[in-house]
């Protein structure tokens, strides 16, 4: 075993078809041992063992009726380490397959070649992974939490005391359910926190890239016809002033709306809607309004939200992203810690700390412009930028989901 810490040089002795696995027909990954002494792939071996009712060996039957515990066994995954990085080295150094180490012995018979070792995935696919699991876990704590859901009040949340008036005091039962959905907001918060940071950091690096190579066009937040000239920002506003209908298509399982379809609300439950390929992941809806030529605006009511974006959005964009972080949407955010953002061509930018409680979003696609604007009290351009008229763009919305409750809603056309 000394001769493998003094360098990678593969020993005569060690061949490929040792260090394999015979499920897969690929080098060791994760290697486990059996009492048996057979060992396979940890992922392999439970893939092909399922959900039972009986844990046997591939190769020499021998099992047991309850599931075994498995153990990584360090000696092989080493040894199966340091073969790839020797096999890589020989194959850069000779430009070519290598030729067959002297001295080994002859492969059996009947039994099949390994597959060659496969290369690492690159840090994308990672990343897309470990977003996808934190999605699936953010779906376990929040079905955990709508299972231990209490009512907000009713006779078992108080011990009445006799002959005093309006006192009371929290039960055992109550105060134990309390801490219990404490920590389960806060693990939701965190699993939250962590998913948005992957799909920012890694679902969208694709994008990023491409972005380095693409000139991108956009105007500053300065002066224009419609921050200047208030009397043509209120013609321009009330000529194509819309109020869009939230499309139960796309809409999250995380999401609900109201019968009108203008006001969507984080929901407390995991609602049970059928599944649909145009149905986000994450907790966002589109409208079903598309537009492909004129002008349109509308208003968006966002006192009630801690965190949320709004903005635009091709129908093709992929359900697993976040708006703003494709090529194919643009959104104005808020971050929930004083940060208003907006988000164009997989770029961010930063704009202040000054939530706006009412937010315009004006799109003219006679010349390819989106702005966006606080409006509570005086409209007020916060960004404008350039968009794309190749395909048609539908209002799009993000809620951040951390806080049930939540909701934002479209304004209805002004008189």
């Amino acid at each position: 075993m000394a001769g493998l810490d003094s360098g990678l040089t593969v020993p005569v002795w060690l061949a490929e078809d040792d260090l394999g696995c015979i499920i897969c027909h690929g080098l060791l990954a994760w290697p486990v041992t059996l009492p048996c002494g057979h060992s396979f792939c940890r992922g392999c071996l439970k893939r092909l063992w399922g959900a039972g009712p009986s844990w046997s060996c591939p190769t020499c039957r021998e099992g047991s009726a309850q599931p075994l515990q498995l153990r990584k066994n360090t000696l092989l995954q080493d040894l199966a380490i340091k073969y790839s990085r020797a096999v890589g080295e020989e194959e850069g150094a000779a430009g070519q397959t290598p030729s067959p180490a002297p001295g080994p012995a002859p492969q059996p018979p009947g039994r099949a070649a390994p597959q060659s070792v496969t290369a690492p995935r690159n840090i994308t696919e990672v990343g897309q992974e470990l977003a996808k699991l934190a999605e699936q876990l953010v779906d376990i704590v929040r079905s955990l939490q709508s299972q231990t859901q209490l009512p907000d009040s009713g006779p078992d949340n108080k011990l009445n005391i006799p002959g005093t008036a309006d006192h009371s005091l929290a039960s055992p039962k109550l105060v134990a359910s309390g801490t219990t959905e404490k920590r389960m907001r806060d693990i939701l918060h965190d699993l939250e926190d962590i998913r948005g940071k992957l799909q920012e950091n890694f679902l969208g690096k694709e994008c990023l890239e491409e972005q380095r190579q693409v000139k991108i066009l956009e105007s500053p937040p300065s002066t224009s016809c419609l921050q200047t000239d208030q009397g043509r920002l209120a013609s321009c506003l009330v000529r194509g002033f819309i109020s869009p209908t939230f499309d139960l298509r796309s809409l999250s399982c995380s999401l609900e709306v109201s019968e009108d379809c203008r006001k969507v609300t984080v929901s407390y439950f995991q609602q049970p809607y059928s599944w649909s390929r145009d149905r986000f992941m994450t907790c966002q809806v589109f409208c079903s309004q598309a537009f492909s030529s004129g002008q349109h605006y509308w208003e968006v009511d966002t006192q009630h939200c801690s965190h949320w974006a709004v903005g635009v959005a091709s129908w093709e964009m992929s359900r697993d992203q976040i708006l703003g972080r494709t090529r194919d949407s643009s959104c104005l955010e808020w971050k929930g810690t004083s940060q208003l953002s907006v988000w164009h061509m997989v770029k961010e930018t930063v704009l202040g700390s000054e939530k706006p409680k009412v937010v315009g979003i004006y799109l003219d696609l006679d010349l390819g412009k989106l702005a966006f604007y606080s409006v509570a009290d005086q409209e007020k351009l916060l960004w404008e930028c350039t968009v794309p008229a190749s395909s048609s763009l539908h209002p799009a919305f993000w809620l951040y989901g951390l806080h049930p409750g939540n909701f934002l809603t479209i304004r209805p056309v002004r008189a």
